[in-house]
């Protein structure tokens, strides 16, 4: 996209990894668990993946892939099994038919603990919108296109985004030099450098005044030395 617009550096790149509170309001998208609605949940319209399409056509492994990996959901297996019993009596096409699915698949034990829907309702949301898969994409281009002394700064909301953040980060400024060597070799050196020591949270009064960014996490790096040729 850079390319195409003529831009071959930047000098900074701010990612703001937070989904849009404006959108996830929206009472006809079925963001929201607490509020009845078609299971769509794209954030882009044109997309032609929507919830419904996953509930309704994967397979209990793979509903139950997404609810662990996107939402970290312990009850996962559990979670998809009751949802692939309960499609084949009749279609789940609104928000309110798959709470009181995941309501009644929670053992009694754990009722109190958060509301069912919370990570299966984001799990739903991450794979209609291929949000990892956009970001996995976006960052290495990103770490391309810096300038030397350009940074990039990443404010992530969720493990697993974080998760991936941190991989990327590590990998970028870990050198390539075997192991063991005295002296660190020029070509194999790291071309960028952390700038954050682990991912820094949101201070205490900036939470009490801002829950929102409670879980939010930073991270940020810096290129060094001369870009290549490529």
């Amino acid at each position: 996209a850079l390319q195409s617009a003529g831009v071959a550096t930047v000098d900074g790149i701010l990612f703001d990894l937070g989904v849009s509170s404006l959108q996830l309001d929206e009472a006809d998208r079925g963001f929201a668990y607490a509020r009845d609605a078609p299971l769509d949940m794209r954030m882009d319209q044109t997309g032609d993946l929507t919830a419904e399409t996953i509930i309704a056509e994967w397979s209990a492994a793979e509903l139950a892939r997404i609810f662990r990996d996107y939402g970290d959901e312990r009850l996962a297996m559990r979670y998809a099994e009751h949802i692939v019993t309960a499609r084949q009596e009749s279609p789940i096409s609104s928000s309110a038919r798959l709470v009181d699915i995941l309501q009644g698949a929670t053992p009694a034990r754990l009722r109190n603990a958060g509301h069912p829907a919370k990570r299966v309702f984001q799990a739903l949301r991450i794979a209609v919108n291929r949000e990892l898969e956009v970001l996995e994409a976006a960052l290495p281009a990103a770490l391309d296109a810096l300038a030397v002394q350009g940074r990039i700064v990443v404010m992530s909301y969720q493990s697993h985004e974080d998760r991936m953040v941190k991989r990327v980060f590590r990998d970028a400024t870990t050198s390539s030099s075997p192991a063991g060597l005295p002296v660190e070799l020029p070509e194999h050196a790291a071309a960028f450098t952390l700038l954050t020591r682990g991912a820094e949270r949101a201070p205490e009064e900036e939470q009490a005044r801002n829950p929102r960014s409670i879980p939010a996490r930073l991270r940020a790096v810096r290129r060094e030395g001369v870009r290549s040729s490529r």
